[in-house]
């Protein structure tokens, strides 16, 4: 069956907010307040992105003010305390991810590495874009319609004679009802279907009985 036609490019941010290795604390503070950003690329020559600045990079000047690192693992971050310049506070190599990756591929990424926005580089390192976790989360404003279609042509055409069963979407969450002789296919077709982006969650009501 087909993957998901949705990319990261697909839903990112194309106009993005981003500094150089020289811009100031007070001036990445200013930027992420006006743009209510958690974090902004940096960036050196004519686009490559070299570093991430983002409210973690940010805290330990507030953090450590009074006080010293009392355990192994705070030494980095308070280094970061006495960083003034976006090239002593940024965290590098950045975490990145490329446009054509799929959208899932961009949400595991996130979800491994706690970040909240990855900037999107095409093959030499350039930014494209910024994706967010909010942009990621477009996929499920699709119409309940165009889900319909989809799974129909790309999903159950496929199946068919094998699978014939009726189904309809509601709130992004699909029903399928209707007799299935071959009860091994029930986790395939579910799979299948959530492989669609905007599905919400997958019910089965197929032979009279509820199948998770």
């Amino acid at each position: 069956m087909p993957a998901s036609r949705y990319t990261v490019s697909d839903v990112m941010t194309h106009t993005v907010v981003a500094i150089g290795r020289e811009a100031s604390y007070k001036e990445i503070v200013e930027l992420m307040h006006q743009w209510k950003l958690s974090a902004v690329p940096v960036l050196e020559g004519e686009g490559r992105v070299v570093g991430v600045v983002s409210e973690a990079d940010l805290l330990p000047k507030e953090e450590f003010r009074r006080t010293e690192p009392s355990l192994p693992g705070q030494l980095e971050e308070a280094s970061k305390a006495a960083g003034v310049l976006a090239e002593e506070l940024m965290s590098s190599p950045a975490i990145t991810v490329h446009p054509d990756a799929p959208v899932a591929e961009a949400a595991r990424i996130m979800a491994r590495t706690h970040v909240k926005r990855l900037p999107v580089v095409n093959a030499l390192g350039m930014l494209e874009g910024v994706v967010s976790r909010s942009d990621l989360l477009k996929v499920f404003l699709r119409p309940d319609e165009e889900l319909e279609e989809e799974i129909r042509q790309s999903v159950l055409a496929e199946l068919t004679p094998i699978v014939n069963v009726d189904f309809a979407v509601q709130e992004g969450v699909v029903t399928l009802r209707g007799p299935l002789r071959d009860r091994a296919l029930v986790p395939l077709l579910a799979r299948a279907i959530r492989a669609v982006e905007g599905v919400v969650d997958v019910r089965m009501e197929l032979n009279g009985a509820v199948a998770a």
